[in-house]
């Protein structure tokens, strides 16, 4: 929860934006502001204080107890122009929040942390427990000193300036090990444990059992991602506690899917009791992985204990038609998220500068999308974090197709929506995709022209909007014609066709003219045509294609 208090009425004006915009988020503390300060401090996560910094420094100075602990604290100015992350900018969330808060209420966010001011991910905000020297790595890498990567277990981090060797490191691991002097220890949650138990088998009993063989093998509670088990033991009362002690989920399998699991210690018992011939190894198996501990027994319970490899990550990225302000937000945050960013060396170069130090660039030039899709695969099944890119959205003429045809079940995929060029280039000419409407690319380097010119016949009978991809180029000259030809076969040579060269750069150029008057030698590559339909008129220098047809009826 989110508590927001404010002294003015201005305040309260910001403070009753920000509640109406967060309603199951937030809530309002109203009295004196020494008091809501207090309360809000004791009972919230965070804390919005639409007052002077100076005041809730002197407010929560001596409420303040750990950073580990303490709810994050963001202030914003009385003519909210300002939102400053005051406490707990990592630990609680309050620069995230700081943002959070202006892109609600117009705000700039004002952050003084190190690693955000400079782009860097901080150690404390990657979502692993992180020991050992943090600070004193954390402030090598903003001076750019060496520091070393020391990753025993392969995860999806995100970029960091890091080299093979340094006086400091970072070193990833599952193992219980103590941190050496100069090195932060980062706990991927690679580990799960198994876990079998007698019908009432105390929760002790469980816990001890797990616990003990973590310990023994040398392995980090830390690192513990779940608990697994079979259906039957779900409701468990010691299994259910254990996991719960351990602040780790209980998830579990059908008995037939693990009685499919191959384990080295099969046996009788279990297969009699719930129908599968193992339950703490082939469920600590269930998705894989390397059994490091096999199946071990107390006088009521069973555990074995598995290491999951880090499923690698890639987030197919749409950067939109190319202006900056078109670029989504979610796709900011996944190319600051990637460690290795793979695409045409073009559009890496519209983006360079959103980049995160450290991050590894693999750019190649126009023809090699397929080579630039098995790359991004292949860089995401090694364990890392990638970002595929693409203009418009990914998904249209671009990345994601050849990208999701190599990639099989052991990556993570994430698509991100752009804006496409046929969406750019209709807000250009105004409403030309009014109604029903498609997208046809004219080049025939992937496709037979046979397909394409069905297609355009298709579209030209269904009284559909067209809008052309990649029209016309120096070697791919007589495309066009043919398509327009096939357009006016039913439509009227007035029909309105929209041209729009390089939509929302700075070069940008459009006009409106006919389905009879257009040349198709002033079109290249870098154009999108749109044809209109039956229906569609040019309005106030405007192609606007009716939602229904009653206009066209009425106009008879």
């Amino acid at each position: 929860m989110i508590g927001l208090v404010s002294a003015t009425v201005a305040g309260a004006a910001a403070r009753d934006r920000l509640a109406a915009a967060w309603p199951e988020r937030t809530r309002v503390y109203d009295g004196p502001v020494a008091d809501a300060v207090r309360r809000a401090f004791a009972e919230c996560e965070q804390l919005v204080c639409f007052l002077a910094t100076g005041a809730v420094v002197r407010l929560v100075a001596p409420l303040l107890d750990d950073k580990r602990n303490d709810p994050g604290v963001v202030c914003v100015d009385e003519a909210g122009r300002w939102a400053v992350p005051l406490v707990g900018g990592h630990g609680g969330g309050a620069n995230d929040l700081a943002r959070a808060v202006g892109e609600v209420l117009g705000a700039e966010p004002v952050v003084t942390t190190a690693t955000d001011a400079v782009g860097l991910p901080g150690l404390d905000t990657l979502g692993l427990p992180v020991e050992g020297d943090v600070a004193g790595v954390s402030r090598a890498l903003l001076d750019g000193e060496p520091v070393a990567l020391r990753a025993e277990v392969a995860w999806p981090l995100p970029p960091l300036p890091v080299a093979d060797e340094g006086a400091y490191a970072i070193r990833v691991t599952d193992r219980l090990v103590e941190p050496a002097e100069r090195e932060a220890v980062l706990r991927p949650p690679s580990l799960v444990v198994g876990v079998g138990a007698s019908r009432n088998a105390p929760a002790e009993e469980v816990l001890g059992l797990v616990e003990g063989a973590l310990r023994d093998a040398g392995l980090s509670p830390a690192s513990l991602a779940e608990i697994a088990t079979v259906d039957a033991k779900a409701g468990e009362p010691g299994i259910v506690a254990a996991a719960e002690r351990l602040g780790v989920p209980l998830v579990t399998y059908p008995a037939g899917e693990l009685a499919r699991v191959e384990v080295p210690n099969p046996s009788a018992a279990p297969l009699a009791a719930v129908g599968t011939p193992s339950v703490a190894e082939a469920s600590a198996l269930a998705r894989g992985g390397e059994l490091l501990v096999p199946k071990r027994k107390s006088a009521m319970a069973t555990c074995a204990v598995v290491r999951r490899p880090g499923r690698g990550r890639l987030a197919v990225v749409g950067l939109g038609p190319g202006a900056r302000d078109l670029l989504t937000p979610r796709a900011k945050a996944e190319l600051r998220r990637a460690s290795v960013l793979v695409g045409l060396d073009q559009y890496v170069d519209q983006i360079r500068d959103l980049l995160r130090p450290g991050t590894r660039v693999l750019e190649s030039g126009l023809g090699a999308e397929e080579e630039r899709a098995r790359t991004a695969v292949a860089e995401a099944r090694r364990g890392r974090a990638v970002a595929l890119i693409g203009s418009g959205d990914a998904g249209v003429y671009a990345m994601a197709s050849p990208a999701l045809a190599e990639a099989s079940d052991d990556i993570d995929v994430v698509g991100v929506p752009g804006v496409t060029a046929a969406l750019a280039a209709g807000a250009i000419l105004g409403a030309p995709l009014g109604h029903d409407h498609v997208s046809i690319s004219l080049s025939d380097l992937h496709t037979p022209w046979e397909v394409i010119e069905r297609r355009v016949r298709a579209a030209a009978e269904a009284d559909i909007v067209v809008t052309f991809y990649n029209p016309r180029s120096r070697g791919r000259d007589w495309q066009l014609p043919k398509a327009l030809a096939i357009l006016a076969g039913h439509r009227e040579p007035t029909t309105p066709v929209g041209v729009v060269r390089n939509a929302s750069r700075a070069d940008e150029s459009s006009r409106i003219t006919t389905l009879g008057d257009l040349d198709p030698a002033t079109v290249d590559m870098m154009t999108v045509v749109t044809v209109g339909n039956t229906a569609t008129r040019e309005i106030a220098g405007r192609m606007v294609t009716p939602r229904g047809y009653r206009w066209q009826e009425e106009a008879e």
